[in-house]
């Protein structure tokens, strides 16, 4: 490696790794990484108890990492329980994907449905008086709104929970969504 020539800045130092650095680095992103993960190393301490066993390999940050990110998906599934139990409970909601309760495991918290024959633009910008925020359109996966015949009406709602909500939020999101269906 120290022999390889870098292509950089002429600035930068020729010594390894910063020779590699083609500029300035990005400050920032490094404090916002090193930020997240002290945020999830809190997060292993403080709900990650209960995760701890099959880690005994592990010590330190790593083990409070590994804690976290445990008590993490633990709590998404319980989030996409209750987020999939509310939205199917809401007439006339098609949900998309997989709704197989048994099968949580196998996605994340996140889902996409259109509600009756409302444009998902009108139910985001409805939920939006609501302080709830969600997505309309095709996210980025036209194919399958394509497919799915959707993407010329204007695709679907994606409403997402992540470890930072609550079951208050999804049973907010669910009385919103009945309002949306009676108005």
């Amino acid at each position: 490696m120290e022999k390889l020539f870098a292509y950089k800045v002429r600035p930068a130092t020729n010594k390894l790794p910063g020779k590699f650095e083609t500029g300035t680095q990005n400050h920032e992103g490094i404090a916002g990484v090193l930020g997240a993960i002290e945020y999830f190393e809190w997060v292993g301490k403080e709900f990650g108890k209960e995760h701890a066993e099959g880690l005994s390999g592990y010590k330190g940050r790593r083990l409070e990492l590994k804690k976290a990110m445990a008590a993490v998906h633990a709590y998404e599934i319980e989030l996409g329980r209750a987020l999939l139990t509310a939205l199917e409970s809401v007439p006339g909601l098609q949900l998309y994907g997989l709704t197989d309760a048994n099968r949580l495991e196998e996605r994340v918290a996140t889902f996409s449905f259109r509600l009756k024959d409302l444009h998902p633009r009108i139910v985001a910008e409805k939920l939006a008086q609501e302080d709830i925020y969600v997505w309309d359109g095709n996210y980025y996966a036209i194919n399958v709104t394509e497919r799915l015949g959707l993407e010329d009406n204007g695709g679907m709602v994606r409403v997402g929970a992540a470890h930072y909500n609550t079951i208050e939020e999804v049973e907010h999101l669910k009385e919103a969504l009945m309002k949306i269906c009676t108005s």
